[in-house]
């Protein structure tokens, strides 16, 4: 007997993120920690559980093994349930031979058979690559009030980006009459946030034909709805006016770090009543020693050793700062280790890197589009110059 829920979310997590440089080499761009303690992942499972979802297929492709571990059984997002729960779904073998997912339909299609385990009436599709903070069930109330075939969650961009997106016109009742994937001419700033609520009989209906169709690119935004408004199918939008921060490059992840910071920060990690979980293991509490260490407008997490100066930077699980060393519009993730005396701005520092004693790491005279960015398990010797928009990593 298949398991009652409303909703069964599938949140899309197998995408390479190249834009991100080495930061994606070993994983998958959902797995890119973020805001010291998270992975960008957390952010849409937390939505989930915040939401009262609690049934989540997690689609993983590219470099799966720190994704598929960190996620595990989903306990960390109370996602470990008998009935339901967090589902890590790979590509597989079936009678018809291996497939790689070939779009973000068709990897819905690949799993159509986890999504009949469970007598749902509405299926939520997400991006596992965004940061904000959104109540599904708000959206879910909209689409069924209107009685929609597709919602779409919509958010207004500036002109100047939205050849980015997909970009839709719809009318005071909200439902959509035009919609376009990353137009070169866009006829609005209405940009879809890769956020699906479809009725499962008509997403499933529409993914199979689909998948029957040899010159279908297998995509929602260029093909699934495109066609559903060909169709006359009810397609609405739903207006979000929250937070919401697409991270595909190097700059956009260094500005959502930058976001978290300040009194009154754009985007808040305190927000008692939406919490965001995670995943990584617990450190003991972050530690300032020294008569010289100081932290100004910044983020630091748990198991910090801080002998240094930090000013307006987001700072991992984990690190040493040495004695004498600045750090500066920076972003550290969990790990690493920064030697004493040296100088890093307008930088990226990933996993487990090493940095020796008096280097230099970017230029406090740079900008978000000329980041340093340096790979994970790198290791920097004493008295090195790294400049500004360069990229080093292991060798």
């Amino acid at each position: 007997m298949a398991h009652k829920t409303n909703v069964v979310a599938m949140l899309l997590a197998g995408g390479q993120g190249s834009r991100l440089y080495v930061l994606t080499g070993e994983m998958a761009k959902p797995a890119v920690p973020f805001g010291g303690k998270y992975r960008i992942i957390d952010f849409p499972l937390s939505n989930c559980t915040n939401s009262g979802i609690d049934t989540v297929g997690v689609l993983t492709q590219y470099q799966p093994l720190i994704l598929n571990e960190y996620i595990g059984t989903g306990e960390s997002w109370d996602l470990d349930r008998k009935n339901g729960g967090a589902h890590v779904l790979a590509p597989y073998q079936a009678k018809k031979g291996a497939r790689w997912y070939e779009g973000t339909a068709n990897a819905i299609y690949q799993n159509i058979q986890f999504l009949n385990r469970y007598d749902s009436e509405h299926v939520l599709i997400l991006s596992g690559d965004h940061i904000y903070k959104m109540d599904y069930s708000k959206m879910l109330a909209h689409h069924v009030e209107a009685d929609a075939d597709i919602t779409i969650a919509v958010i207004d961009v500036p002109m100047a980006e939205a050849s980015r997106f997909g970009i839709m016109s719809y009318d005071k009742n909200f439902r959509i009459f035009d919609f376009a994937e990353k137009p070169k001419e866009p006829k609005s700033n209405h940009a879809s946030m890769g956020v699906y609520m479809f009725k499962k009989d008509v997403l499933v209906r529409m993914l199979e034909e689909d998948d029957a169709d040899p010159k279908s690119e297998k995509d929602f935004g260029k093909n699934i709805i495109p066609k559903m408004l060909a169709e006359g199918m009810r397609v609405f939008a739903y207006q979000f006016d929250g937070y919401w921060k697409d991270v595909g490059t190097l700059k956009s992840l260094w500005e959502a770090n930058m976001d978290l910071l300040g009194v009154d920060p754009v985007f808040s990690l305190y927000d008692n009543s939406w919490k965001i979980y995670s995943g990584n293991d617990a450190y003991p509490p972050a530690l300032l020693l020294t008569e010289d260490g100081s932290v100004t407008d910044s983020l630091v997490t748990e198991g910090d050793i801080i002998s240094g100066k930090i000013v307006h930077s987001v700072i991992g699980e984990g690190v040493t700062i040495g004695k004498g060393a600045v750090v500066e519009n920076s972003v550290v993730f969990r790990g690493a280790v920064i030697g004493e005396g040296t100088k890093l701005s307008y930088a990226i520092i990933d996993e487990n890197v090493t940095i020796g004693k008096d280097c230099v790491i970017g230029d406090a005279k740079s900008s978000p589009d000329r980041i340093a960015l340096i790979g994970r398990n790198t290791v920097i010797a004493d008295g090195t110059s790294i400049e500004s928009g360069s990229v080093t990593e292991a060798e």
